[in-house]
């Protein structure tokens, strides 16, 4: 019965990243919180089933709890994203952030985690690769919710072309918390173990494509697209064709 746990909530997920683009205003703001929550208790789920309570509590600690930290210091300091602040369509706040965004770390932290270990070997470059996997998602990620009006930034200039509303020091600072995030959860959660990984490299690997479908066909972002898929195909387009290459 657990097995297929991840996948059911995989399938729950993608139903509410479908729905997206066909709803608008406040029902699309409630589809983000409930999509997150839902990536959320995906990745901790299959944390704790495949590797156990030891590693999900590591994951919560450092994606979630760290998360909030580096948020909280972003909005009050404009350090190390830049000068930005969020509105209120995302429901409740602590210290200026609302709850669903620490949250959205962790969501996508074990995928980009485990597709790092499914990449490579060397634990060094596992924490860069899976730093790389997690940051990449960004370029997909602030101009969509940016665009939501979910939070602006007060200077977002210098940009990528195409894409003036997210500063490039926003991009640089995901970057850095995110390695540094993966090489604090390597060092709390141990060494890793066989697991069932399957859905999660699924769900790593939705995210990309389905985003830059998404962008470019239905959410008027062609630019955000094309910087997506270059920068989070870094890790994607390498674990596609792993996956693909296994035994059948």
């Amino acid at each position: 019965m657990t097995r297929g746990l991840p996948w059911l909530g995989l399938g729950l997920l993608i139903l509410a990243q479908i729905c997206y683009p066909l709803t608008g205003g406040g029902a699309r703001a409630a589809l983000t919180i409930t999509t997150v929550a839902l990536g959320y208790l995906l990745s901790v789920s299959h944390a704790a089933l495949t590797r156990g309570p030891r590693v999900a509590t590591a994951l919560v600690l450092v994606t979630t709890g760290g998360g909030l930290l580096v948020e909280a210091a972003g909005v009050s300091s404009g350090f190390p994203f830049g000068d930005y602040a969020y509105s209120d369509a995302l429901g409740p706040k602590i210290a200026g952030v609302p709850v669903v965004i620490p949250l959205a770390w962790t969501w996508m932290a074990w995928p980009a985690w485990l597709a790092a270990v499914r990449l490579v070997r060397h634990p060094a470059a596992r924490i860069l690769v899976a730093g790389v996997g997690l940051a990449a998602w960004d370029l997909f990620l602030d101009p969509q919710m940016v665009a939501e009006g979910y939070w602006t930034w007060s200077d977002p200039s210098p940009s990528l072309p195409g894409v003036p509303d997210v500063p490039l020091g926003n991009y640089a600072g995901w970057l850095v918390v995110a390695v540094l995030m993966m090489a604090l959860f390597a060092g709390l959660a141990g060494p890793t173990s066989p697991g069932r990984d399957a859905p999660m490299y699924a769900l790593y690997l939705w995210t990309y494509y389905s985003s830059i479908l998404a962008h470019a066909a239905f959410l008027g972002l062609p630019a955000s697209a094309g910087w997506g898929a270059l920068a989070m195909g870094l890790v994607a387009v390498p674990l596609t064709f792993r996956v693909r290459a296994w035994p059948r």
